[in-house]
């Protein structure tokens, strides 16, 4: 099987796939794929649904319910935009409780199904940049370009605590800190897709790196290895 024109970008919460992720997708040309925003997505309509996000059978048999658009960013600066039933959510689904939301649904297999066959119609249209957690190891094996961004819970909670204080969220650090090594925990041990680096992605810490510099390391070895 041939190589996909398509770059993954994997990594744990917090560490900086977004804004790459986009800026990477406007350098190539390529269209910027949010998985994470599906997730959230998921768990947002769950939650308005009066669905317990423990409820996994509850989960398992309405997810098909779900109807769900990405719409693209306005610019390199702004996130995907995700309609639910034909509603904007763009702004709901940004919140740290959607965030906990979306490591919870999932683990459950019949949601990664149902999102798995969503993203892969996106691959099968066009050049994509993905972002997520399992790209480069389940949804896009065969990704020409595959990449796994890391950086320390503390360096990673401290990004995502000066976000939401510019979205007008009050958050506490520790707690903060606390649901990063929380979720780190449940993506990595779940039995369906855990988070671990593909076996031939490049890996990068975003520790001492800005995402331009992240960016650029990234543009590099795709235009390097360009077919």
């Amino acid at each position: 099987m041939s190589r996909r024109r398509i770059v993954t970008i994997d990594g744990p919460a917090g560490v900086g796939k977004s804004t790459v992720s986009r800026m990477t997708a406007v350098e190539l040309g390529f269209t910027y794929l949010d998985t994470g925003a599906m997730y959230r997505t998921v768990g947002l309509y769950m939650s308005e649904q009066g669905v317990a996000l423990d409820d996994e059978a509850g989960i398992a048999a309405r997810i098909r319910e779900v109807e769900m658009e990405l719409l693209p960013a306005t610019d390199e600066n702004s996130d995907t935009r995700v309609l639910l039933c034909g509603e904007d959510v763009s702004r709901e689904i940004r919140t740290q409780d959607m965030s906990m939301a979306a490591s919870q649904v999932s683990s459950i297999p019949e949601v990664r199904t149902f999102l798995t066959e969503m993203q892969r119609r996106y691959g099968e249209k066009e050049d994509i940049v993905a972002e997520g957690r399992d790209m480069g190891t389940v949804v896009f094996p065969m990704a020409a370009w595959k990449f796994f961004l890391d950086a320390s819970p503390e360096m990673r909670a401290r990004r995502r605590f000066y976000q939401l204080e510019e979205q007008g969220e009050t958050v506490d650090f520790e707690q903060l800190l606390a649901q990063t090594v929380e979720r780190d925990y449940n993506d990595s041990h779940r039995n369906i897709a855990p988070l671990v680096p593909a076996k031939d992605a490049v890996l990068i810490s975003t520790d001492a790196v800005d995402a331009a510099g992240v960016t650029a390391q990234i543009i590099r070895r795709v235009l390097d290895n360009s077919f």
